[in-house]
């Protein structure tokens, strides 16, 4: 088992689904970790059952799509933690699922911002200390929804297209910084965004049509997608950059 100590990872949306199962498998595996999430009380609970399990752990609440926020969450990494050697850009947003010419050119720009703009404004704000320090890892959680979209979520589609394209972009420019970027592409997932995603009213009927398109037939769960982000930033993968890990129960095949 990969041991994280004295590494520290900024895991972003970590509040609550993914982000919260990502930001306690790091901590349980030693890393010091520094919970942002733009609801500030629940970056608080994650980081205090991470302390309750004897781990390490700082709250902070962040909009990820604010350079202030993000770049006060850099300065919080450097201060208390010596700098992020990890950054999880895990904080994501979809639309309701509906025609495309249905969703308003707010909820277009929201969608843009929390999933694309903030990978920008993480590279900003951390990139210069994993630099500092002489490597680091970032992973993007993209989604499958980028290379085999379903219909009604257009948007919500491409902004995860333009995250699985930053991650192959951003690890070319930055392997000479010893900086390895990959991404992980989730299938859907048992997660507050469920409802939004699903074609339709959250029914037991309507999940089994979703379900009938994952082959090993069921949703993804947080640890599922925790598990493949701790392999990711391990030393196991280190020849790994550039890489789109699909953890979506045959989705894609």
């Amino acid at each position: 088992m990969t041991d994280f100590s004295g590494q520290t990872v900024v895991v972003t949306g970590a509040g609550g689904g993914f982000g919260e199962g990502i930001a306690k498998r790091f901590a349980r595996l030693g890393a010091n970790v520094l919970a942002l999430d733009l609801n500030a009380g629940e970056a608080d609970r994650v980081a205090a059952d991470i302390v309750a399990e004897s781990g390490i752990a700082k709250a902070c609440g962040a909009d990820v799509t604010s350079s202030q926020d993000m770049a006060r969450a850099a300065g919080l990494a450097l201060e208390v933690f010596g700098g992020a050697d990890i950054l999880v850009n895990n904080a994501g947003i979809t639309h309701k699922n509906k025609p495309m010419l249905e969703v308003d050119e707010a909820t277009f720009d929201r969608v843009f911002a929390v999933n694309v703009k903030s990978i920008y404004l993480g590279a900003v704000h951390f990139v210069p200390q994993m630099r500092a320090k002489g490597k680091g890892v970032i992973i993007n959680i993209a989604s499958t929804a980028g290379v085999r979209p379903r219909p009604g979520l257009t948007w919500y589609n491409g902004s995860k297209g333009a995250a699985i394209t930053l991650t192959k972009s951003m690890a070319a420019e930055l392997a000479p910084d010893r900086i390895r970027v990959n991404a992980i592409n989730p299938v859907m997932g048992a997660t507050g965004m469920l409802q939004d995603l699903l074609p339709g009213e959250d029914s037991e009927e309507v999940r089994n049509r979703i379900l009938a398109t994952i082959p090993l037939g069921r949703f993804s769960q947080p640890r599922d997608i925790a598990n493949a982000v701790t392999f990711l930033a391990s030393s196991e993968s280190d020849l790994i950059t550039g890489s789109i890990l699909e953890v979506d129960g045959g989705r894609c095949v």
